[in-house]
C-alpha cells in the first residue's frame, strides 16, 4: 500500500511496478496519478483516488506493507497513527528524516500510542546505505528495503539506531527470498 503520488510517490511506484509485488498506490487528489505516455507502467498497479485514504489503511490485508509519502504531515500522521493502530502490518514506513520520526513519535505519545507501536514506525524508509535525495534514488532504496522483506514477516522491535542517523537493518524472521 503506497500512499502518496507526488515526485517520490511515482518514482516508487514506477520501480515497484517492474518487481514481482502487487502495488494499490493511494491518493486523495483526483489528477494525482500520471496520465499519457508517462503512465505506461501503470498497468500492473491498481489505483486508489479516494477522498477517504485512511479507509484504505482498515480495508488493506492483515500482514501488508505500507508505505506512507503524502503532499501532507497531518495526513501522513493520520495514516500512521491509523497503521499502528491496527497492529498487523508487515511493515509502517515513512519518507521523511530523523527529526521527522522524532516529532510523530512525541505525538503519538501523546495521543496514547504505546512505544512498542510507535518502535514499528520505521522512518525513514529505504534499505540502508543508499543515500541521496533523489526521488529515483529513494525509490531504489525503499525497493530494496521491501526485497529484503519477501517471505519474512517483519520483526516489530525497536529499530536500531545508528551514530549517523539512519536506522540498522531489521531482524527478520523465516527464510530470506
Amino acid at each position: 500500500m503506497l500512499f502518496g503520488a507526488g515526485h517520490v510517490g511515482c518514482a516508487v511506484a514506477r520501480v515497484l511496478a517492474r518487481l514481482p509485488l502487487r502495488l494499490t498506490w493511494v491518493d486523495s487528489r483526483d489528477d494525482a496519478f500520471p496520465a499519457g505516455p508517462a503512465a505506461g507502467f501503470m498497468s500492473r498497479i491498481d489505483c486508489r483516488s479516494t477522498d477517504t485514504p485512511l479507509a484504505e489503511v482498515s480495508d488493506a490485508p492483515s500482514d501488508a506493507v505500507f508505505l506512507v509519502m503524502t503532499h501532507s504531515h497531518a495526513l501522513d500522521f493520520d495514516l500512521v497513527r491509523a497503521i499502528l493502530d491496527r497492529g498487523d502490518a508487515r511493515l509502517c514506513g515513512m519518507i521523511g528524516s530523523n527529526a521527522k520520526h522524532e516529532n510523530f513519535a512525541r505525538r503519538l505519545r501523546a495521543r496514547g500510542c504505546s512505544e512498542a507501536a510507535i518502535a514499528r514506525l520505521h522512518c525513514p524508509i529505504g534499505a540502508p546505505g543508499i543515500n541521496g535525495k533523489e526521488p529515483e534514488v529513494i525509490a531504489i532504496a525503499v525497493a530494496a528495503e521491501l526485497l529484503q522483506l519477501r517471505g519474512t514477516r517483519f520483526d516489530a522491535r525497536p529499530a536500531q539506531r545508528r551514530t549517523d542517523g539512519t536506522h540498522a537493518p531489521q531482524t527478520l524472521e523465516g527464510p530470506r527470498p
